[in-house]
């Protein structure tokens, strides 16, 4: 029951990430913000090692982090392009489609599979992007998924929800062979050092960025902190896929976001579509 609270509140911190993150891309490339949601995030982190200690490293965690972190330096800048390009209420749903390739990426890496029911819940949310969409019905059947597609922002976080699938299970070997807080920290020095170097070779106004916009890009790093700290605790109490399937209640947070903070429109097929995708993660938690 812990583990379903803590995956709760790392939902609930991550819409708040994206808004800061959807208004920091008006004015800053999604380099340098994807550099803050790691490095901003290490001082409301490392001091917790204080607290929890320096665990044991297990044999695999070597691995995890840079096989994890290098996936998940493409997944942030992905992330930023997609969130920047396109509405916050279509492109944040299309990260619910991550369950959907757990299914095939959990057996494989860490041994998990949902039951019958959790299948279900997986295709209720393949159902909800599509009503996402509905208006497009008339032009096809089929019509609701490839407009979809032929955004670029709801394209680039498909890609995003795969590669999630994969780094959610180097997240739990990660932290299964260190602790959640040491684990977030090295993940996060090392993606940090990694987006500095990219900063430096493609920001237009490069690391001057970072120092002038601290304001903007410091909230960023602080609720991606937050919600981190309770993602990784969350997922060495309960299966990866349930964990990051609750995450995905964030998808209607962020239509509620984007129609009251960035006045976006299609509100009501994209609040269905998000509901139906929650009703999936309910079956999926009950599963």
């Amino acid at each position: 029951m812990l583990g379903i609270i803590l995956a709760i509140l790392t939902a609930f911190f991550a819409s708040i990430k994206d808004v800061f993150s959807k208004k920091g891309l008006k004015n800053i490339d999604e380099y340098t913000v994807s550099f803050s949601v790691m490095f901003f995030a290490l001082p409301f982190v490392v001091p917790l090692l204080f607290f929890t200690g320096i665990p044991v490293v297990g044999d695999s965690f070597w691995e995890a982090l840079f096989l994890g972190g290098t996936l998940n330096i493409l997944a942030i800048v992905l992330y930023m392009k997609a969130i920047k390009s396109s509405d916050l209420s279509i492109t944040i749903p299309m990260i619910a489609f991550t369950p959907l390739f757990l299914l095939l990426t959990s057996p494989l890496m860490v041994g998990e599979f949902p039951n019958a029911v959790g299948l279900i819940g997986v295709l209720i949310i393949v159902l909800g992007s599509y009503v996402l969409n509905i208006k497009k019905r008339k032009d096809g059947f089929l019509a609701p998924f490839k407009s979809l597609l032929k955004e670029k922002g709801p394209r680039l976080m498909l890609m995003v929800a795969f590669i999630w699938s994969i780094t959610s299970n180097f997240d739990k070997i990660g932290v299964q062979n260190s602790s959640p807080i040491f684990w977030i920290v090295l993940k996060g020095l090392f993606t940090s050092l990694v987006l500095f170097f990219l900063v430096l070779y493609k920001s237009k106004r490069r690391s001057k960025q970072i120092l002038t916009d601290w304001k903007v890009l410091v909230p960023i790093g602080l609720f991606s902190g937050i919600s981190l700290i309770f993602q990784m605790t969350a997922i060495n109490l309960t299966l990866v896929a349930y964990v990051i399937s609750i995450k995905r209640v964030s998808v209607v947070l962020s239509v509620f976001w984007g129609y009251f903070i960035f006045k976006e429109k299609g509100i009501k097929e994209r609040l269905l579509g998000s509901v139906i995708m929650v009703l999936g993660v309910i079956l999926i938690v009950l599963s």
